[in-house]
C-alpha cells in the first residue's frame, strides 16, 4: 500500500479526447454517405422516370401511321407530376425504308439527360 504508485481505473482526460474525435470522424462519414446515397437515390428515380417518358415517346412514333419528318422538333411532356423537355433528330439510314430516330429527354437541371436511339421505317 505504501508504494506510492496509483492504481486508478478508468479512461484520462487525454484518452476521452481522442476517443471523441475518433467517434465524431465516423459520425461525420457516415452522414456524408446518407447524403450522398439520397442524392443518388434522387437521380436513379428521376432517371427511371425520364426512360419511362422517352420509352412512351418512342411508342408514339412507332406507332404513328406518318413517318416522322427528318430533322430537328422538341417539345414538353407532363408525366409522373413534372414537365420534361424532349428533342428529336430524325435522319435517313443508308436503308431507304428506315429512319434513325435519335430522342433525348431532360427533366431535372443537373441531371444526366436520358438517351434513346431506334430505327423506324419510313412506310
Amino acid at each position: 500500500m505504501g508504494d506510492g504508485r496509483h492504481n486508478d481505473e478508468g479512461f484520462t482526460l487525454l484518452e476521452m479526447l481522442v476517443a471523441l474525435a475518433v467517434f465524431s470522424l465516423a459520425a461525420l462519414a457516415l452522414v456524408r454517405l446518407q447524403g450522398v446515397t439520397l442524392r443518388t437515390a434522387a437521380d436513379l428515380d428521376s432517371k427511371a422516370l425520364g426512360q419511362i417518358v422517352a420509352r412512351n415517346l418512342m411508342v408514339d412514333v412507332q406507332t404513328d401511321p406518318i413517318p416522322p419528318s427528318v430533322g430537328e422538333e422538341a417539345g414538353d411532356v407532363d408525366n409522373g407530376g413534372r414537365r420534361w423537355h424532349w428533342s428529336r433528330t430524325v435522319k435517313p439510314t443508308d436503308d431507304a425504308r428506315l429512319l434513325q430516330v435519335d430522342l433525348t429527354v431532360d427533366g431535372q437541371p443537373g441531371a444526366s439527360p436520358v438517351v434513346l436511339s431506334f430505327v423506324r421505317t419510313v412506310e
